[in-house]
């Protein structure tokens, strides 16, 4: 785990903290090759520059948000608003981190991906990365 993604764990609640322990460590083991780093205040994992999974701090508990889990196709995955392909689950529990359907969402997350990188250059304007 990055150090700085442990220092974002350290600073939650003892229930949270566990949730964010558990994700952190199942992300990294299973996207070895993704770098990961704090952006825009909150532990994200990316993928030769494209942000992949991330997870942050709401009132409602911990997001575990996948930029690209609208197209998982997941029924536990909410999409976002619309207007970009992410898909999020809300932890208020460790126990409710179910790892075999995170370790399915983590491999879909590497064939399903959308163009975040390039997002900005393309004015806004998302595109596949994987084939359908």
């Amino acid at each position: 785990m990055h150090k700085d993604t442990r220092s974002y764990n350290n600073k939650q609640s003892t229930a949270d903290k566990a949730i964010c322990n558990l994700l952190a460590n199942e992300i990294s083991e299973q996207l070895t090759d993704a770098e990961n780093k704090i952006w825009h205040a909150h532990p994200v994992w990316f993928l030769e520059g494209n942000p992949i999974v991330g997870y942050s701090k709401l009132k409602s508990g911990i997001r575990l948000m996948f930029w690209s889990g609208a197209g998982f196709d997941e029924t536990n995955l909410n999409p976002g608003t619309g207007k970009f392909k992410d898909a999020s689950i809300i932890y208020t529990s460790k126990d409710q981190v179910n790892i075999k359907d995170l370790s399915r969402w983590l491999k879909k997350s590497r064939k399903i991906q959308w163009d975040y990188k390039n997002v900005v250059k393309r004015r806004g304007v998302l595109v596949r990365l994987t084939p359908d």
